[in-house]
């Protein structure tokens, strides 16, 4: 049987001071992540759709508008990146630690001063799925556990403040998140784990 559905804020700011440009995280629902003026007000330019299931149009301004059953392009206020995972089981483990590498690589990317890439660096992240209580609730305590290891010391201890900041109650916690997704989280931290010390002997900054 599901857990009740409670009334929460389309976002939740759930950490501050993320490296290297101070960013706050938020997880939220689909309801936020298609905001843009919400996004604004807290400083959201980046968002992270972990969602399969759930596509959003994020093109304000489209370069083809008369292009009939060709799909809109062109630029939008934010930088959006799409995961794509399953809310339970049927995604590879390996999508968990490719989510944590997505969510990495849209911190730390350095962009060209070119027109072509009309965005500036760093900005507030906001990962979202469908509700904000599963996928996105894995890979933000997954990406907490590993770049905030003095607040976050066990994956556990992430997921906990993260059921906190997010007003997850203890009666959803069966699936805030999915068992599945807790466990392919667990794995992806022994993943980076192995990674990041390949990475300190090879000298990869």
């Amino acid at each position: 049987m599901d857990a009740p559905v409670y009334a929460r804020p389309s976002i939740s700011a759930i950490t501050e001071g993320l490296k290297p440009h101070n960013s706050t995280l938020y997880i939220g629902g689909l309801e936020g992540a298609r905001d843009f003026g919400l996004l604004k007000r807290h400083g959201i330019s980046i968002v992270v759709n972990c969602a399969v299931n759930l596509d959003i149009n994020v093109v304000r301004d489209p370069a083809n508008p008369q292009d009939g059953d060709l799909s809109a392009t062109g630029y939008s206020t934010i930088r959006y990146y799409k995961l794509g995972m399953i809310d339970g089981g049927g995604s590879p483990d390996t999508m968990m630690l490719g989510g944590y590498y997505i969510l990495h690589g849209a911190l730390h990317q350095t962009l060209p001063k070119r027109e072509t890439y009309p965005f500036e660096d760093g900005g507030n992240v906001l990962v979202n799925c469908r509700s904000g209580r599963s996928r996105s609730v894995s890979l933000v305590g997954l990406y907490l556990h590993k770049q905030q290891p003095d607040l976050f010391p066990t994956l556990d201890a992430a997921i906990a403040h993260i059921r906190e900041k997010r007003l997850l109650r203890p009666d959803e916690w069966f699936e805030t998140p999915k068992p599945m997704l807790y466990d392919a989280a667990r794995r992806a931290s022994d993943w980076i784990d192995l990674i990041e010390a390949q990475r300190a002997r090879d000298g990869v900054a």
